[in-house]
């Protein structure tokens, strides 16, 4: 099938907030009632294998899961073998493996180390000889049956078999899902600030961060930057190992920031402090919300790069980061942007999503939404769906390099 569709992911949380993994699927514009051809299941499968597998160490997501929708039949094809059984999950709707066939195709899968998930079903009226294979079992919130199917849950014994909730549309049932014990909760939570006690001022690193940026801004000696971050011991070492991460690709170990500015220059500097900003946040925000601000920083800076100057791409980086920065703050991004000087260009696209840069933040934000318009989103930027879907794969694999 040739690539003329996108790509949406939809984050996978656990009670801590965090990112367990992702659903994958094609963009539907009603993503609930979505039924892939078994060409686009065959299609995707094929484009995470290529995207997402290193035949050296498994998986470029590392310990996080994956989830993608198959039926029983498909599950023989080549393709689906091709991706790596360590955190790939299959998911089956009900109606397709209630036959004998289905459950000895789900059988061997599971005997090759896969997950398998069986979603639109009800937990009392699936198999008994079926429960046994499978590892996840999917429950839509808000339904009348949800608790009960809960209940009955609890009646099998079989801590094997993980429950994930779906459409877990706000943290009040974010929270009925974490008390009931649920393994994990897919919905619309990572762009949502998880309401709290949040100082909405900025902590002694991060007011500490924002000093360095501007010392970068106006390009002072390095040797002032690091007396700077001299003062918070730990603050420099997560700098430090972040710039050593897989995701910059670096030969050899850096030592220090005077280092680091000999091997790569000074610009990059930005870029490293950026991120160090984005995930210094104290103020009880979800882990899942800096997660996807360094996805769509990365995403933001891939979809540029073909078009713009590498300063350029850099700022795209910066513009996707500090997009959810009044978030993870949370304050208004008006205010975000008193505290922290930036270049025209960015802070019109963070503002606006217009200028050089805001149409490219547009279009990373879009893929994160199932949004309707992110074809002719893209097509004003003259990218295809392919392209954009190769950028928003590998800004996953490099943020989960980035292991934050």
């Amino acid at each position: 099938m040739q690539q003329e569709h996108f790509i949406v992911r939809e984050p996978l949380l656990n009670a801590e907030q965090r990112v367990l993994g992702y659903e994958l699927y094609w963009q539907h514009v009603n993503a609930a009632k979505r039924n892939p051809s078994p060409a686009e299941i065959v299609a995707l499968a094929q484009f995470v294998s290529d995207q997402l597998n290193n035949t050296e160490s498994g998986a470029l997501l590392g310990d996080q899961t994956t989830f993608i929708e198959a039926t029983p039949e498909l599950l023989e094809h080549p393709v689906f073998s091709s991706l790596p059984p360590k955190g790939t999950v299959f998911a089956l709707r009900g109606a397709d493996v209630a036959n004998e066939a289905a459950i000895a195709a789900i059988r061997a899968m599971r005997g090759k180390g896969y997950g398998i998930s069986l979603r639109d079903a009800n937990l009392a009226s699936v198999d008994r000889n079926l429960l046994p294979h499978l590892s996840h079992f999917e429950l839509q919130v808000g339904t009348a049956d949800f608790v009960p199917q809960v209940q009955h849950y609890r009646g099998l014994a079989m801590p094997s078999l993980r429950l994930v909730a779906r459409n877990v549309n706000s943290w009040q049932a974010y929270d009925v899902c974490a008390q009931l014990g649920m393994y994990a909760f897919v919905g619309h939570l990572h762009l949502t600030p998880r309401p709290g006690n949040h100082s909405k001022e900025l902590n002694p690193a991060q007011a500490m961060i924002l000093q360095l940026m501007d010392m970068v801004r106006r390009n002072e000696d390095v040797k002032q930057l690091e007396g700077v971050l001299k003062r918070d011991a730990a603050l420099s070492y997560k700098l430090l190992r972040y710039i050593n991460s897989a995701g910059f690709g670096l030969g050899c170990e850096i030592q220090s920031l005077k280092h680091a500015v000999t091997m790569l220059g000074y610009s990059p500097l930005y870029r490293w402090l950026a991120l160090l900003l984005a995930t210094a946040t104290t103020t009880g925000y979800s882990p899942v919300l800096m997660q996807t601000a360094v996805i769509r920083g990365r995403f933001s800076e891939l979809l540029g790069s073909t078009f713009l100057p590498r300063n350029e791409a850099e700022n795209l980086f910066v513009a996707g980061m500090f997009s959810l920065l009044d978030k993870l703050l949370g304050v208004p991004m008006e205010d975000v942007l008193e505290k922290i000087q930036l270049s025209e260009s960015v802070t019109q696209a963070l503002l606006s999503r217009e200028g050089i840069y805001g149409p490219f933040l547009a279009l990373a934000e879009a893929c994160e939404l199932n949004a309707a318009n992110v074809d002719s989103m893209a097509m004003s930027l003259c990218i295809s769906a392919k392209q954009v879907n190769q950028s928003q794969m590998a800004a996953l694999a490099w943020a989960q390099s980035l292991k934050i």
